[in-house]
């Protein structure tokens, strides 16, 4: 079985894109710190970080960065799939 690594990255991104679109929102609500402070207090690590004001311009950063990440790693991913998986594999 082949994949289309377009595809796959197209996905990979969005899913990247939109988780951190909803922790920029987390943040413009000013609802980011609790969550944060929660996960680091999980994994056994003082919360060494203060969530900063939001801002329009670097959400768009973030989310943007983050897709371009995804696809990226999805489109490799797929390659590296078809390249090494046998077909029906």
């Amino acid at each position: 079985m082949t994949v289309s690594p377009i595809r796959i990255g197209l996905i990979f991104g969005l899913f990247l894109a939109l988780f951190h679109a909803a922790w920029a929102g987390l943040v413009a609500a000013g609802w980011a710190q609790t969550p944060m402070d929660f996960i680091f207090w999980a994994h056994f690590i003082t919360p060494p970080y203060h969530v900063e004001p939001f801002a329009l311009a670097r959400a768009g950063v973030l989310v943007c960065f983050t897709f371009l990440v995804g696809l990226g790693s999805g489109i490799a991913g797929g390659w590296l799939w078809n390249r090494f998986v046998p077909p029906g594999g």
